[in-house]
């Protein structure tokens, strides 16, 4: 894993937030002095997960018993909706197995977060059964065991066979990650493990590295990023 990570660009991240960081410095914890929210501490290797771990943390399920696919959709994306740095999402529930069955495969990933001046890598690590942890590619590269995810999201596949539903919640852990960003990142995330194109990306990273184009890579989500990328594909 490190080999490829290696090669992977920590990102060209210039001032666009921070009031008071350093002009010269590209480390995210140093330009915005990323709190994690509540001051507690999560690590990717034996960690404490950040986010709701079951869906009943989350709604009463035995609430839901009895409704249908549209209406528990319309209760879950309500719900999110009023949630600060917290979204929520749904894709279907065959498209939330694949998503979970791929990432216990293929647990590790990149996604980039693009500003205007430049961008910074995040890696995903996928843990059982349903959860996904994205840290700063640099902390992560000088110390996995102390990485603090920064953004987690989870695809709850309860309701999979019985309404062909998944419930997607992200939540946002740390305050230099922007709304919009850590939503962008997870929608990103799912079509990474549910497209095809996508996904091939995502086999050779973890199965191939020398065949993972790190460029065309960036250069392609760039893209993506700047046409807003707000729909998740299913």
């Amino acid at each position: 894993m490190m080999s490829i990570l290696n090669r992977i660009p920590l990102g060209r991240l210039l001032q666009k937030t921070s009031r008071s960081a350093s002009k010269s410095s590209t480390n995210i914890t140093t330009i915005y002095n990323l709190p994690l929210r509540n001051d507690t501490r999560r690590h990717l290797s034996g960690f404490s997960f950040a986010g709701p771990r079951k869906l009943e943390e989350i709604m009463k399920t035995e609430l839901i018993e009895g409704k249908n696919k549209a209406e528990i959709s319309d209760i879950w994306m309500t719900y999110h909706e009023n949630q600060e740095r917290v979204h929520g999402t749904i894709v279907s529930g065959e498209e939330g197995k694949l998503i979970l069955e791929r990432a216990d495969k293929m647990k590790f990933f990149i996604q980039p977060i693009f500003r205007d001046e430049g961008f910074f890598n995040l890696l995903s690590q996928f843990q059982t059964p349903s959860h996904f942890l994205l840290a700063y590619l640099e902390d992560y590269k000088m110390d996995p065991n102390r990485a603090q995810p920064l953004v987690t999201f989870s695809v709850f596949n309860d309701l999979a066979d019985s309404h062909d539903l998944s419930l997607v919640r992200c939540d946002i852990i740390n305050n230099g990650i922007e709304d919009d960003e850590g939503r962008k990142v997870m929608q990103n995330m799912l079509n990474s493990y549910h497209i095809e194109e996508e996904y091939s990306r995502v086999k050779a990273f973890n199965q191939d590295p020398a065949k993972f184009d790190v460029d065309d890579y960036i250069s392609c989500m760039k893209q993506k990023w700047k046409d807003g990328c707000d729909d998740i594909v299913y």
